[in-house]
């Protein structure tokens, strides 16, 4: 059974998909942005927007019904690599049970954002 997860506490769609979506006891996030959920507003610098990605991350998981400790996949997306040390701190406070990762630079990112963050869960 598939089952289409939406909150309002994580930012809506800007596209045709999912903020996530629950199949065979996995849940799988769409990519989070640093969009604040309340304004509508961008997060500034990294630390905010690495901190607003993995909020908006948990949000969903959270109304999936697990948690950042459920999540064993992460692909992270970042338009600067200089960003990589100061992303994985911020990374590290959230995900302290250290999922398999895949952080990758990329030209561009929506609304011109600095990261990018999405999480495959496994519900237990």
């Amino acid at each position: 059974m598939m089952k289409t997860i939406h909150t309002t506490d994580a930012p809506g769609a800007i596209g045709p998909y999912s903020q996530g979506y629950e199949a065979n006891g996995f849940v799988f996030t769409s990519g989070q942005i640093a969009i604040i959920p309340e304004t509508g507003e961008i997060a500034e610098g990294i630390e905010e927007q690495a901190a607003r990605c993995c909020k908006n991350v948990g949000a969903i998981l959270k109304a999936a019904g697990c948690g950042f400790e459920n999540v064993i996949k992460t692909t992270c997306f970042l338009a600067d690599m200089d960003d990589f040390a100061a992303f994985n701190e911020i990374y590290a406070a959230y995900f302290v049970s250290k999922p398999a990762r895949s952080c990758v630079a990329v030209k561009q990112l929506p609304k011109g954002v600095l990261c990018e963050v999405e999480a495959i869960a496994v519900k237990s």
